[in-house]
């Protein structure tokens, strides 16, 4: 079955619906090896990216800069992924990159647009960032 994947060095603040509900309600796994999680940079902490994906409007993602002039989304840290995906994984330590390729390739990676606030704490800086934006609120 698919399993959740979340990085530990950023966390999100949800929307109206518990962004792990709605990656769970979302999952097609006819068509899906990985579902990941974006934002629009403009509603992120900590993050000086311009966006990692590009979504169609089925939900297919590729890398932004196949897209020339399209919203590109930053990936949070968090997804769902079928075992699947690993098959003829490398065998020493690799980058889920290399797997999300295979998946772009096939058409079956997927994004979710988050609906809230993510931050991004891998850094001290970051962190500040992130403390700075929760006393805001």
């Amino acid at each position: 079955d698919a399993f959740f994947v979340l990085n530990a060095d950023c966390f999100w603040l949800d929307g109206a619906v518990p962004s792990l509900e709605r990656l769970k309600a979302a999952w097609n796994d006819a068509a899906m090896d990985c579902l990941l999680l974006l934002c629009d940079p403009a509603h992120t902490t900590g993050y000086d990216g311009h966006g990692d994906f590009v979504m169609a409007g089925d939900g297919r993602i590729v890398r932004g800069k196949h897209r020339p002039g399209a919203a590109a989304l930053a990936y949070i840290g968090g997804y769902l992924v079928h075992p699947r995906l690993f098959a003829d994984a490398p065998q020493a330590g690799f980058s889920m990159n290399v797997l999300w390729d295979r998946a772009i390739a096939a058409g079956r990676l997927f994004g979710l647009a988050h609906d809230g606030h993510w931050l991004h704490v891998g850094t001290v800086e970051a962190i500040a960032d992130a403390e700075a934006h929760l006393r805001r609120r």
